[in-house]
């Protein structure tokens, strides 16, 4: 491995796990104060998704570790679907078929380079 990858796979990076998605009004919005409640439209058993640059690279579901949250990956892309996650470099999955070949290498180097 070059040093760049081994550089490269040491970054981190910040994931997300998204427990729901909803859109509110403006005025929806405005009107929220401490004690709302507002709705989601997922119920508490569907799995969470995991993401990475806002790209679900995989799903899961949540979990209780002491007193924290944690998620527990019940589903996760391929490697290049997931690296093709970190930036442009490489089509979105969704976008390629999960079909594209990743070039590691030259990712590292554009990562390096400032290009992503």
């Amino acid at each position: 491995m070059s040093a760049e990858l081994s550089t490269i796979l040491k970054l981190e990076v910040p994931i997300i796990v998204q427990l729901a998605e909803r859109r509110m009004t403006v005025g929806e919005v405005l009107a929220l104060v401490p004690g709302s409640i507002v709705e989601l439209p997922k119920t508490a058993d569907e799995e969470l998704e995991l993401m990475v640059n806002n790209r679900i690279i995989g799903t899961g579901v949540a979990v209780k570790i002491g007193e924290n949250f944690g998620i527990e990956i019940r589903s996760v892309g391929t490697p290049g679907e997931r690296v093709a996650a970190l930036g442009p470099a490489t089509a979105a999955p969704e976008q390629s078929g999960g079909s594209e070949e990743v070039d590691f290498e030259a990712l590292a180097a554009a990562m390096l380079e400032g290009q992503l």
